[in-house]
């Protein structure tokens, strides 16, 4: 593996991290073996009318990871990953990790500039996409970025139709059927946890996304920081409808429901008539979406005669939420709500589980480790006391600290003892609690316009 695709943190953080049990030592595709150990029959993914015990979740991604192997994929490579959100995502994700390739999940609604961009920035050794989806042809975009590419790189496609050139990954899905066993030699080239395990991308640079790049050991703690913040157990069904590239989706969903043994409910849509009948259908007792998102939800309920009884949290991160908009949600989904701040770059804050109002409605919780540090400056880079608005600079235990090979774009978002300069206008309540209040760009426009990733 070629040091630059390796996470430098600084060595007394990284120390601090590992001494404080932070850090485990041991790559996410360990645990998914763990998991199948302890829960094994228990089912762990549910797709439409496709359902995944744990067991089968383990196998059929460690008989994908054969494949890939076979295919030439091997420890430190990169692979971009546009397929929707459903259970062939999570069993290729998975497989990634066991091989110690590194899944860089792309939004279903990029297209070729982004694709080629992101390929040639992080060195892609191959593309992974569905054949279609609504309406676009995915696969004949894989196949002109893949000419971009080394020749040795390969378009993987997730469909029914394969072109001439192409890997059916469909059909190796389905050659696992009947798997449930683990390959032990994958055991012997497991990649180390300060590999990396997954990129995210976030904004746009330049005119292509900034590419944030975590490890094992700092995504996997992410994960169980997410499910022990949202109440997470083996009682809980989780309701899966955003994109995998979005922070919401994975370590606070999908990743901290299997982290605790319970049930992850998938689909690609966000339409209120289809996550209702999910919800009814499965017993779903917490879901995770945007702002806007939920808008539609309550604008829908009252037509809607679906038993949403089984609910309890409602997840909402990714902009700004009205504090009357938290309201009206709480009472008209008669349920929880949880507010959720965070980032692909790494802070992540919720609001508790059971928060009084004053909380839950009006703030956006606190972070999710105890070693995640917060320091908020004035423009002169001041600090702020409790009360007072000031940028928010982070660093902690899974904000890695820098964009992937962005030496430029790093002097100006990170600060040379690792800070991240989030850009965010906020303050802290006399508790503790962030108050979003605007962006830092906006102090020089029309007002302030907070959106966070």
């Amino acid at each position: 593996m070629r040091i630059d695709d390796m996470v430098q943190w600084a060595p007394d953080l990284a120390r601090q991290y590992r001494l404080g049990g932070c850090w485990r030592g041991r790559p996410l595709g360990d645990y998914l073996w763990d998991h199948a150990d302890r829960w094994g029959p228990r089912i762990a993914l549910v797709d439409g009318d496709r359902t995944l015990t744990y067991r089968e979740l383990a196998g059929r991604a460690d008989n994908l990871a054969g494949h890939l192997a076979a295919l030439g994929l091997t420890r430190g490579d990169r692979v971009l990953l546009q397929v929707p959100t459903g259970w062939e995502l999570m069993v290729v994700t998975f497989a990634c990790w066991r091989l110690g390739v590194v899944p860089v999940m792309m939004s279903m609604p990029h297209r070729e500039y982004e694709f080629a961009a992101v390929a040639a920035h992080v060195d892609a050794a191959a593309v992974i996409v569905t054949e279609r989806w609504r309406g676009f042809d995915h696969q004949a975009m894989a196949h002109r970025v893949i000419t971009t590419l080394p020749a040795s790189a390969r378009v993987l496609v997730l469909g029914d139709r394969v072109r001439p050139g192409g890997v059916n990954l469909r059909a190796l899905l389905a050659d696992g059927d009947d798997a449930t066993t683990r390959h032990r030699w994958l055991d012997d080239i497991a990649p180390d946890s300060s590999d990396l395990a997954l990129m995210l991308l976030c904004g746009a640079s330049g005119g292509m996304p900034r590419v944030v790049a975590h490890t094992h050991d700092d995504y996997e703690y992410a994960v169980r920081c997410c499910a022990e913040a949202g109440a997470f157990d083996s009682d809980t069904v989780h309701l899966g409808v955003l994109p995998a590239g979005h922070f919401l989706a994975l370590a606070p969903g999908i990743l901290a429901t299997l982290h605790s043994g319970g049930r992850a409910v998938l689909t690609a849509s966000t339409r209120p008539e289809v996550v209702f009948e999910a919800i009814a259908a499965h017993g779903v007792t917490v879901t995770a979406t945007l702002p806007q998102v939920a808008v539609r939800w309550l604008e829908q309920r009252t037509f809607s005669r679906r038993n949403l009884s089984s609910l309890r949290f409602v997840h909402i991160g990714g902009a700004t939420l009205a504090p009357t908009t938290a309201a009206h949600i709480a009472t008209t989904l008669h349920c929880q709500l949880q507010q959720v701040y965070g980032m692909a770059e790494g802070l992540i804050c919720y609001t508790p589980p059971h928060a009084p109002h004053h909380i839950a409605h009006h703030t956006q919780g606190k972070p999710i480790s105890p070693h995640d540090e917060l320091h908020i400056i004035d423009t002169h880079g001041n600090p702020q006391p409790p009360g007072h608005t000031g940028e928010l600079l982070t660093r902690g235990p899974y904000t890695p600290p820098g964009y992937h090979n962005a030496p430029t774009q790093n002097t100006t978002s990170y600060t040379p003892d690792g800070w991240y300069r989030t850009g965010d206008l906020v303050h802290l309540t006399p508790d503790g609690n962030i108050v979003i209040t605007g962006r830092v760009k906006d102090l020089i426009g029309s007002g302030w316009d907070r959106t966070h990733r």
